[in-house]
């Protein structure tokens, strides 16, 4: 009924005669090193109920039959160097409750998966999908997409109000980060980095109610003042906003921040002017924080300033724009 095998290097092909295997509900051979295509025989398996075949040296498309194993709860193909598309009606798979396809060479659009009501984490990072953020499963609490050539905007994420985890990073997404992302009511870390977003809406008023702890928004293009109202985000704790176009003072309200709620904060590599709030100045301040690389007026020795301010050049622009 179950084949469980250690990490123990075993290596060769995967034999199609595991199809004969049919009373079998769990096939996890993961941590080895098989390799060659997946046998379509794997779908005679209508009784499993977990497929995990992870790190391995799997290579070719995923089995079309897959698609027939309706009792399929968890399925794990990650770490291996699949490289076909993600069938499309891998959607039937109804009863799925993990989907982690990571770490291939998966191409094409990721399809509609929004049928797979019961999945509560679906990871498809570090692969080659293109096209936009498709509609997704109401009920996801892990979601990551990162490490692919994604663009357009992710307003679809804003619909996964069980989400605790999202990870978007290293795409090629833009536009607005909408208030309705930020404020998903049990999100705890949001990596949203390494992609081409220009504007991140205001939280209109404080929220209490939030599980946000960590953002980071690094290595994007960003731009304008930094958002202040991410001091209405209670819980909030690591911020990084580094490497952008941000431009004008740091706000008081981040000093009042800083130390007490906010342990991170990173702002290095933006165009930030002006002198720091006093609790930046404050030696006993207890945070990890960078501002390298702005055109700030930082005193000497401060210690989130090491690493230099730009050059007297490429703040000139922004001086002038601030007065």
């Amino acid at each position: 009924m179950a084949i469980d095998l250690d990490p123990a290097g075993y290596d060769g092909f995967l034999t199609p005669m595991i199809g004969n295997l049919t009373e079998l509900t769990s096939l996890s051979i993961s941590r080895n090193n098989f390799r060659g295509p997946i046998p379509e025989t794997i779908a005679n398996l209508q009784r499993l109920t977990r497929l995990s075949l992870s790190q391995n040296l799997f290579s070719g498309r995923i089995p079309r039959g897959i698609i027939d194993l309706k009792h399929l709860e968890i399925l794990d193909l990650s770490q291996n160097h699949l490289s076909s598309k993600i069938p499309a009606d891998i959607t039937a798979l109804r009863s799925l409750v993990q989907l982690i396809l990571s770490n291939n060479a998966l191409s094409g659009k990721i399809p509609d998966l929004s049928g797979l009501w019961q999945l509560n984490t679906l990871d498809l990072s570090s692969n080659n999908l293109d096209g936009n953020v498709p509609i997704l499963p109401i009920n996801l609490r892990k979601l990551s997409l990162s490490h692919n050539v994604l663009s357009g905007h992710i307003s679809p994420v804003s619909a996964l109000q069980r989400l605790t985890a999202l990870d978007l990073s290293d795409n090629r997404l833009s536009g607005l980060v909408r208030q309705e992302v930020l404020t998903l009511p049990l999100v705890v870390r949001i990596n949203i980095s390494n992609n081409q977003f220009t504007e991140m809406e205001a939280i209109p008023y404080p929220r209490e109610d939030l599980q946000l702890r960590v953002l980071d928004a690094h290595a994007n293009r960003l731009r304008g003042r930094l958002p202040i109202s991410l001091v209405n985000i209670a819980n909030l704790s690591s911020i990084d906003l580094s490497h952008n176009q941000f431009s004008g003072r740091i706000p008081s309200e981040y000093g009042a921040k800083l130390g007490i709620s906010w342990k991170s904060l990173f702002l290095e590599d933006n165009f930030l002017i002006g002198n720091l709030p006093p609790q930046f100045v404050d030696g006993t301040v207890a945070v990890r924080a960078n501002l390298a690389h702005n055109c700030l007026r930082c005193p000497p020795n401060i210690r989130f300033c090491r690493g230099g301010q730009r050059a007297n050049s490429d703040c000139a622009g922004q001086q002038n724009h601030s007065t």
